[in-house]
């Protein structure tokens, strides 16, 4: 699934109500229930839980940390007779991601050697677009990094997986102004200061070995964003081929990263060589279906599709489930006494999302599991309405009487 998103960090609120009664549910004979995730049999929850699960996918996954403290925001309402209900609020937050960019330098891209090697064609619209979404405020809540490739020093150099270990700009909360000034460093004085090859297979080798480090210091979910203008070269055939690169990025999707790739085709001009049609086969390897082809020959249109593929690589970071949060101490949880709203800035009042284990409706949830769910999944058309806003708060409210009918 492809979306265009302009959020990045959704402010999501989860409203928790549940029947007084020392962690019985007065409608099942009295029987205690567990919690969802809270790992307490006796339905008992501490809200200490990171909300972190197995995310091998961008926009799916249980990727929403539910923290705060349990005690705080707790209210009390009265539903009628003798039977009273308590209200917590948790403040809800997505995974931190980050984004660990490979960006192509090399005189192809714009050593105006060649009619196609243009730089106003394709350097500059593209150095230009990078900047702004590094520099987007949109882009809040985001980190990422931005490794140069081939790297500075010959072929030595250029061709070793360990000169790609450390990025020229370190895992950095977006928006910054350092990767403008690292790409401003590294853009060549003149046409003859270019870097020479493309070492595809070495930088993602080096990028992947760098996630792999920094994620034990700082878990979260993942994913490459290859830029580059074409095949890999001048490393050497079998070592730095497309099939090689595939293998990395393989091996990659099997540890949870996933690989963007934004190819930079060359300008429609006689001569100029196709490079690019491989770059499909990364993506796929990557999980995320094809490569961005950006064409080149206009430089407003060119830096335009490259805005508009980082929009959709930083809406696809967004997931659209949300871990139940543990019910207030001593009470229980029942599934069928849940009911999910959304608010957003264009929005008045709360929009009602309705229930749909099937997802056949087209402004629904459902559970991951009905038998015994531990996370609301928004289906795909309320996913796309939720994530298309730039703001928004999703209400996840545990009733005191059944609002929906759960299958069995």
């Amino acid at each position: 699934m492809r979306l265009a998103f302009r959020a990045i960090a959704l402010s999501m609120v989860a409203t928790v109500g549940a029947a007084c009664g020392g962690g019985t549910d007065t409608q099942n004979g009295g029987t205690p229930q567990s919690g969802p995730g809270d790992g307490n049999p006796s339905g008992s929850g501490s809200g200490s839980g990171s909300g972190y699960g197995d995310d091998d996918e961008f926009g799916s996954g249980d990727n929403v940390d539910l923290g705060g403290d349990p005690g705080a925001g707790s209210s009390g309402s009265s539903t009628g007779g003798d039977e009273a209900c308590a209200t917590k609020t948790s403040e809800a937050g997505f995974q931190q991601v980050y984004l660990a960019f490979a960006f192509d330098v090399s005189g192809s891209m714009g050593a105006n050697d060649v009619e196609w090697r243009s730089k106003a064609l394709k350097w500059d619209p593209v150095v230009a677009a990078t900047k702004q979404f590094f520099m987007d405020p949109a882009s809040e809540g985001f980190r990422a990094s931005l490794t140069f490739f081939p790297g500075a020093g010959g072929r030595q150099r250029m061709c070793v997986a360990d000169t790609y270990l450390t990025p020229d700009v370190p895992m950095t909360p977006l928006p910054s102004p350092a990767f403008g000034e690292a790409i401003d460093a590294v853009t060549p004085p003149d046409d003859i200061s270019w870097r020479i090859g493309t070492p595809t297979a070495f930088v993602m080798e080096g990028t992947l070995a760098f996630i792999e480090a920094e994620r034990q210091r700082n878990p979260g979910k993942y994913a490459i964003v290859l830029v580059t203008d074409g095949y890999p070269e001048q490393c050497g055939r079998g070592a730095d081929s497309i099939e090689t690169v595939v293998q990395h990025v393989d091996a990659a999707r099997a540890s949870n990263i996933s690989t963007f790739v934004i190819g930079v085709d060359n300008p429609p001009v006689e001569g100029a060589p196709a490079s690019l049609t491989n770059l499909h086969q990364i993506a796929t390897a990557g999980g995320t279906e094809e490569a961005f082809i950006l064409d080149t020959g206009n430089a407003a249109v060119t830096s335009a599709a490259f805005k508009a593929a980082i929009e959709e690589i930083r809406g696809a970071a967004v997931s659209c489930t949300i871990p139940i949060p543990p019910p207030p101490d001593g009470r229980t949880f029942d599934k069928q006494k849940v009911s999910v709203t959304y608010t957003s800035a264009t929005t008045s009042a709360p929009t009602t999302l309705g229930y749909d284990q099937g997802c056949a409706t087209d402004s629904a949830w459902r559970y991951d599991d009905p038998a015994n769910p531990t996370s609301i999944v928004l289906c795909d058309g309320a996913c796309a309405k939720v994530q298309a806003e730039f703001e928004v708060s999703l209400g996840v409210d545990f009733t005191c009487e059944d609002v929906i009918a759960v299958p069995l």
